[in-house]
């Protein structure tokens, strides 16, 4: 899939999510895409009060939800669907605070017959890694 049909593609999908009020709403808030297309998708987020845990830093719990989100559009853009998720697996490496720019970096490492393997990072300006997923879809009829 092209990279503007790709864009326009993601972004209709969140407008759907946010007007439905769906349980991943709340993460994608704000979330602005820069790209998207031939199984990657890339977008940015300022961490804001939506996104923070009881300590005033980002949710693990929101973290993982991005993460799955935005390798699904990935996805999206190679395969047409979204797939299943079978294993999702996120490290948290460094905290991020309101008002932090996260840059979140999905991309599509293989797509077979059946299963599809998507890696995320998500990081700061300037470049520090705050968490790192790998999902596993099945993508099979």
């Amino acid at each position: 899939m092209s990279s503007s049909k790709g864009l326009e593609l993601v972004k209709a999908i969140v407008e759907r999510s946010l007007r439905l009020n769906s349980f991943d709403a709340a993460c994608l808030k704000g979330m602005k895409f820069l790209s998207a297309g031939d199984g990657q998708c890339k977008a940015e987020f300022i961490v804001g009060d939506e996104h923070l845990n009881s300590a005033g830093t980002l949710h693990g719990g929101c973290s993982a939800t991005i993460i799955d989100c935005i390798s699904s559009y990935a996805l999206m853009t190679k395969s047409g669907f979204p797939g299943v998720s079978v294993d999702l697996n996120v490290s948290f490496l460094k905290s991020a605070v309101p008002g932090e720019v996260i840059t979140v970096d999905a991309k599509t490492v293989k797509a077979g017959r059946t299963l599809a393997f998507l890696e995320v990072e998500m990081f700061k300006k300037g470049g520090a890694i705050v968490a790192r997923g790998q999902h596993t879809k099945f993508i099979g009829s």
